[in-house]
């Protein structure tokens, strides 16, 4: 039987949402980049399995009955009672723009660890999926280095996310030269326009991708918000722009871009021609719209059939 499914290796976070544009009333709500895939791919049908240290407390026992109800499973996630789950404070513009206001870890070095790590899981799916989030700390950048190892032996497709959160990095040489050692480890990379420009020390989507194309990645996507996206494979690029939606709040777009871009590598395979990849960005950047009609991350319910139509 043909592997089935989605890996996301990640931390939960618990969100707190501002709920008008002063800023002064918060909302909680599941959250974070992995967490924000995994119920992506699980809403569109793929067995989806996430990979964290959960706590026990009440806001552990938040995020695991939110998966819980969201199908992802968390079989081979590890429980402890001394963990407290990361916790970020979420400010709106008045345009509805996210804004990272500060981010909250009593219990920085509770995650995942390497022995924790199963084999088992890697040999039955199909993609493995990671972030930046586990980079920056030298326990979890191990843990990646290992379940990297895993998804290479077990022949996963490897996609990579940056989603760049400066603030928790030590500084900006050490984000940027960890970010792209790890990038080019993977056959689907995501990234913003901004993170382009920052990864690659440039000021024009021109110039970034003159220089991040010489490392041949596969599958290159570059997000541009409600402008919509490109992809690129083998030099040639192609750009998809978004659906005009009513646009709430951002928080996870780009987040449900990946997961629906990940649904179609999984159920249609490597994109042979920029025909078939154009067609995986409208599809993706459909369910990147739909996350903004609802505030938070996964409020906004992906209509299955309807986005199916379209595909």
């Amino acid at each position: 039987m043909e592997n089935q499914g989605v890996i996301s290796l990640g931390e939960a976070f618990v969100d707190y949402i501002s709920t008008d544009r002063n800023n002064t009333k918060f909302w909680q709500l599941l959250g974070g980049a992995t967490v924000n895939l995994a119920v992506g791919t699980s809403r569109l049908g793929l067995p989806t399995y996430y990979l964290c240290k959960l706590g026990t407390d009440s806001n552990g026992q938040f995020v695991e009955q939110e998966l819980n109800m969201e199908g992802v499973n968390l079989d081979f996630s590890v429980r402890t009672d001394t963990k407290r789950m990361c916790g970020v404070y979420v400010h709106l513009t008045e345009d509805g723009e996210r804004n990272f206001h500060s981010y909250v870890n009593q219990t920085p070095d509770e995650v995942l660890a390497e022995e924790e790590l199963e084999r088992e899981i890697f040999e039955k799916t199909r993609i493995f999926y990671f972030g930046s989030g586990t980079l920056f700390q030298q326990k979890s950048k191990k843990t990646t280095e290992a379940a990297l190892k895993y998804a290479k032996e077990t022949s996963n497709l490897i996609a990579f996310d940056a989603n760049l959160r400066l603030k928790r990095w030590e500084s900006e040489h050490h984000c940027r030269e960890t970010v792209v050692s790890f990038l080019k480890q993977a056959t689907i990379v995501k990234l913003a326009e901004d993170e382009l420009n920052f990864l690659m020390e440039t000021n024009s989507l021109e110039a970034g991708l003159e220089k991040i194309l010489k490392w041949n990645i596969p599958y290159l996507l570059i997000t541009m918000g409600g402008k919509g996206a490109y992809g690129v494979m083998q030099g040639d690029k192609v750009f998809s722009p978004a659906p005009k939606v009513d646009t709430i709040d951002t928080t996870g777009a780009g987040d449900a871009f990946m997961a629906g871009l990940l649904y179609c590598f999984h159920e249609k395979g490597m994109p042979r021609g920029t025909t078939r990849l154009t067609e995986y960005l409208q599809f993706a950047n459909r369910v990147g719209a739909q996350a903004t009609t609802g505030l938070g991350s996964l409020t906004s319910r992906i209509d299955l059939t309807e986005l199916k139509k379209h595909f």
